[in-house]
């Protein structure tokens, strides 16, 4: 069994009076590492125990075995709706989208009725087979859960969802101890990317792996972990699959213990690279759109950031991979070579959410500051929160901000400058 944290207790009770409310389909925020996946299987649980059928939907391998563990931890008996999978008779299915999907039109292979339809990360639920499974089974409840209620290209969710129910932000999740600070580490001067095209929200993959996937950028992003975050668990993001081979390659010369991950691997050979950064194995896993959401590793210290993406939703999924506390574990380090928090802000501001426009802040955009000592990058302080520098005037703090060179650590104050000159 499991204990539901207050927060999530909340949730809970949340999401219940907007069912007696009458809505169907209710939306649940919380933020990345705060456990949603524990709270859609606590209610899972209770719709099983009064004989409801339940049906989970996602959209990786990761996140249906993640399910399935926590179904275990429970008590929850569950078949899995997978390739290779025999179809079981338990009244909680975990389901891969696409499999389902691709059994809805076969008798034999089609679910009976389902009373509850769960959707794990439902931010990609606009997506064309999603909308088959909701349309097979319209009498069916729904519950979502997502840290970031936005599409990748930033637009609202209010055509699938009819609630939205938020929960703490992550500067309140840090305040409990349910998160760890992150410490923000980015470059002085934005990234160069006016050759880099943009399709459907976000920067054309293939023109950033072109602009991202250069030696230089590559041994920059070696020397700073070498020089901030020597032997912390790290997870590197990657503008495609080539280059997150490249990158690990490039640590592995360095003589980091370095691998790549990606869609092309069996799942055991998945798991297993997973299951090494967790258990010390590994000091470096490169990804590109494999470990970005629901990836549950609170060992992993560090976010690499190489790949820069104006998508807000995919940001905070990466540098929320860190956030997770764990013994020992007080910060999490951020590198951000490609200046994705000036795009978007430090990982612990404050955003309200919205199904019909995505996401926005809810607070005056600060100004970042950053550490002529230590290059960390943090809120307006007069003295600098990691090495105890103390700021001489305002003066020392614009001529470091304008520094070429090493990554810094962002502070808010830095922030609201760099906007306020866009």
């Amino acid at each position: 069994m499991i204990t539901l944290r207050p927060y999530q207790e909340t949730a809970v009770e949340a999401l219940r009076a907007a069912y007696r409310a009458g809505r169907r389909a209710p939306l649940l925020q919380l933020a990345t590492s705060t456990g949603k996946t524990a709270v859609f299987c606590h209610i899972a649980l209770s719709a099983v125990q009064r004989g409801k059928r339940v049906c989970i939907l996602v959209h990786r391998q990761e996140l249906l075995f993640q399910t399935s563990r926590m179904l275990k931890t429970l008590g929850v008996e569950h078949g899995l709706i997978a390739p290779g999978r025999l179809q079981s008779r338990d009244l909680v299915q975990v389901a891969s989208v696409q499999t389902l999907v691709r059994r809805i039109a076969d008798p034999k292979k089609r679910m009976g009725e389902i009373d509850l339809i769960v959707i794990d990360e439902c931010h990609h639920a606009v997506a064309g087979a999603w909308g088959k499974v909701l349309a097979a089974w319209p009498k069916a409840k729904i519950l979502s859960v997502t840290a970031t209620p936005c599409r990748l290209d930033g637009k609202g969710l209010a055509t699938v969802f009819d609630d939205l129910i938020q929960g703490p932000p992550v500067a309140e999740m840090i305040r409990l101890g349910y998160l760890v600070q992150p410490v923000v580490y980015a470059p002085p001067v934005a990234l160069d990317l006016t050759d880099v095209r943009s399709r459907g929200g976000d920067y054309v993959s293939e023109d950033l792996a072109a602009a991202m996937d250069r030696p230089a950028i590559t041994g920059d992003a070696v020397t700073h972990y070498e020089r901030l975050c020597p032997n912390v668990p790290a997870i590197v993001f990657c503008a495609s699959i080539d280059h997150a081979r490249h990158v690990a390659d490039e640590f592995a010369r360095a003589g980091w213990r370095a691998a790549g991950i990606d869609g092309s691997m069996a799942d055991g050979q998945r798991r297993g690279l997973i299951q090494a950064l967790g258990n010390g194995g590994l000091h470096i896993l490169t990804s590109c759109n494999i470990i970005s959401e629901g990836t549950d590793i609170p060992i992993v210290g560090a976010a690499i950031l190489l790949r820069p993406t104006k998508s807000v939703a995919l940001y905070l999924q990466q540098v929320g991979r860190a956030l997770r506390p764990a013994p020992g574990k007080d910060k999490a380090i951020i590198l951000d070579h490609v200046g994705n928090v000036l795009r978007h802000g430090l990982p612990d501001e404050e955003w309200a959410w919205f199904l019909d426009a995505g996401a926005k802040k809810t607070a005056k955009e600060i100004e970042l500051r950053q550490c002529p000592s230590c290059y960390a990058a943090h809120r307006p302080a007069r003295m600098c929160p990691e090495c105890g520098h103390v700021y001489a005037n305002d003066t020392e703090q614009r001529e470091i901000a304008h520094e070429a060179g090493d990554l810094r650590q962002i502070t808010p104050e830095m922030m609201a400058e760099r906007r306020a000159k866009a």
